[in-house]
This record gives C-alpha cells, structure tokens and sequence, in this order.
C-alpha cells in the first residue's frame, strides 16, 4: 500500500454511485498514517456522517492520507488543488501539517479549514492566514483555561514536557506568557520527539525539578509516553495535557497511569454532562450517537467533533458563496472565504463559532471545559 491514499467517498462511503458529477469539490488531508494515525483515523470515520448535498449542490469529497509528515501534506494539497480542482480544503490533523499548508491556501486562492489547534495556524492574520480557519480551540485559550484551573488548585510550580515541534511550541508559548499572571513559576521544560521510545531523562529531570504540576503538551498515543514515565517514577503532582489526548487510544496505551489527568476540551466529548442550557448538547450527543451507531458503542472521542464542524462550518457558508460564484471558479472559492469569516452564532458540535476578519477560530473559553478521568472514564472535572 502506498503512503498516499486517495478514495472519493461520495459516491462509496457516502452514498451509491449516481451518473451526475459532483459541482461542489472537498479537499481533504488527514493523518491516517504515522505518528498521529491514532488521529486520522477517526476523521475517517466521520466522513460517512458528512452530507452528499448542500445548497441543492452534490458533495465530492476527496481524501488523502498525508501519512502525520508536513511534507506530504504540502504535497497532497498541491495536487488537491491543482490537479483536482478542489474548491476548499480540509486538514490536517496536525498543528505541524496544517501550518505547512498554509503557502498552497494562499498561492491558490483556496480556503483551507485545519483540524487542528495552534494559534500559528489563523495567526497573525497576514495575506496568507487571509485563506486559513480552523475548527479547534487556540492552545492560547486551552493554556488560560488549564492555568486558571492550576491556580484554583492552588499550584505553584510547573513543569513541562512537550513534543518538539509545532504542536508543542505553541503550548509552550502560551504557558510562557501567561504562567506568571496567574502566580505559577515554569521551573523545568523537556522536549520530546513523536517518534521517541524513552523519555527516561526528561522524566528524570522533571521529578527532581519537584513541581506541583506538569503539562504534557503532546497529542494522541504519543502522550502517553511521558504519562507512564512520570507515574513510573512516583510522581504524585498534578498531570495535566492537551485536548489532543482525548481518545481511547491514549486511555489504552496509558492505562491506569491516566486516572486523574485534567485537560481542557470542547463540551462534545461530555456533552451528556452538560446541563442541558448548553447550546452544543443536543447536537452533540446526536453526532455522537450516529458516529457509534456506525462504529460501535463508547467510540466517541473529541476529534469527532473537530471533524464535523468543519462540514458544518461548509453548511453555513455555501448557501451564500454560491449567490456569487459557480463551483470550480476562483470567484467561488473567494466567496465562499469570505462567507466563511462571516459565520456568526454557529451551534456546533465543539461549541458556538463567531468568525471575524481578526479571528479564524470564532471560539472563545466559553466553549472550553476541564475533563478528567474517573474510572477510566472521561469526566467533567470538579
């Protein structure tokens, strides 16, 4: 098998085969494969739940795996751009792949919706940024939310361990810039690679580094490494990491070294705890119910709400991109950007979009809540 994986699942994961062409053209690059595969995997399985038709428009959504690698992201875009003609794209699942993204957004005038978190990817909103949304929480918004979290448990010191890389950069960023207003001191910072199979020193130096708590800024199952090295070690702090580790991949791998971790999340992956003024929660528990209707019960996971806003985010903005442009045009594509930055008041699966020429990601902490793990069980944290 290849590393590339294209399948246009219109007309076989989505529906029977019909002899009409799609008008509507989706891009999309996912990391089925390699380190965040754990990932992309469940974005795959999304897909069936997205709508062949908007606006009275067919849907054909193209699919590509870019195998976790910011290189084939970049080179899968070009190729959905140029070669397919897409009208938007769509990923990754990846801070590192979606910001290498960003050049071919902007080189060909289509917009691009990432499924991924780091501030980087929407800002500072320049000319290419112009074409970029995504569907996650800033990790600047995630950091606040864990360090006002921190302070009411009454945390002094901190350490951190992150993957070094985008992802882990822009936690990193975050915590360096807002520690301090809340009273914490950062007194130790070890990095990682994804790929890495010990992190026996970086674990070593943060427990001598005695601190009340420590942020795991890693995603998927490549989070659970430090988890398990920090347990093993006898750490009793607090252990706090992204929403990027909300699946049960990583409860499996990390075990019960995972119980009491707090991370920051959308309502989605709690949204039967929600009281029910939540605006998210009916939808919520609804995709979510149709996703383990097709996957089998306790598969839900918080990607699957990073996956489906963006086709609702598509819902929302294509009715008014098509009064101005016909699909496979470039006017198409530069309406349908900007009805995208004018989405306003979306309810949605990870909370309530606001878009603005200044803000790609239109969620604010009202969309953020801290979960943990009770009984190996995710749980709205008290």
């Amino acid at each position: 098998m290849t590393l590339f994986i294209k399948s246009v699942i219109a007309a076989s994961l989505l529906a029977l085969s019909t002899c009409v062409l799609a008008q509507i053209k989706v891009g999309i690059t996912i990391s089925e494969t390699g380190g965040a595969a754990s990932i992309g995997a469940i974005s795959r399985k999304v897909f069936p739940l997205w709508p062949r038709e908007i606006a009275g428009q067919s849907i054909e959504y193209i699919v590509m795996d870019d195998g976790s690698d910011p290189g084939n992201a970049v080179r899968n875009a070009r190729k959905l751009t140029s070669e397919d003609k897409v009208d938007v794209l769509i990923g990754s699942n990846t801070s590192p792949n979606s910001i290498a993204m960003i050049p071919v957004a902007q080189e060909t005038a289509t917009p691009l919706i990432s499924l991924a978190s780091a501030l980087a990817i929407v800002s500072p909103m320049d000319a290419a940024r112009h074409w970029v949304f995504k569907t996650v929480q800033n990790d600047q918004s995630m950091i606040d939310a864990v360090l006002a979290d921190m302070s009411r448990r009454h945390v002094k010191r901190l350490g951190y361990i992150g993957l070094a890389d985008a992802t882990g950069e822009g936690y990193l960023k975050a915590i360096q810039a807002m520690a301090q207003g809340r009273g914490i001191t950062l007194v130790d910072i070890q990095k990682y690679n994804r790929n890495d199979q010990s992190v026996a020193a970086q674990g070593l130096r943060l427990v001598a580094a005695n601190p009340d708590a420590i942020f795991v800024a890693s995603l998927g199952t490549s989070a659970a490494l430090p988890q398990l090295e920090l347990v093993n070690r006898g750490y009793k702090g607090l252990i706090y990491h992204t929403g990027g580790v909300a699946n049960d991949d990583f409860l499996r791998v990390a075990g019960s070294s995972a119980e009491g971790i707090y991370l920051p999340l959308g309502g989605f992956l709690v949204a039967g705890q929600l009281p029910d003024s939540n605006p998210t929660k009916r939808l919520s528990m609804d995709i979510a119910a149709a996703y383990e209707k097709q996957n089998g019960p306790n598969t839900r996971n918080v990607f699957i709400s990073y996956t489906y806003d963006a086709v609702l985010m598509l819902q929302n903005a294509i009715p008014s991109a098509l009064k101005k442009g016909k699909p496979g045009t470039p006017a198409f594509r530069s309406a349908l950007r900007d009805a995208l930055e004018q989405i306003k008041d979306l309810v949605a699966t990870n909370g309530v979009y606001t878009m603005s020429p200044t803000d790609h990601t239109g969620l604010d902490t009202r969309s953020i809540f801290i979960v943990t793990v009770t009984n190996g069980k995710w749980a709205l944290a008290h």
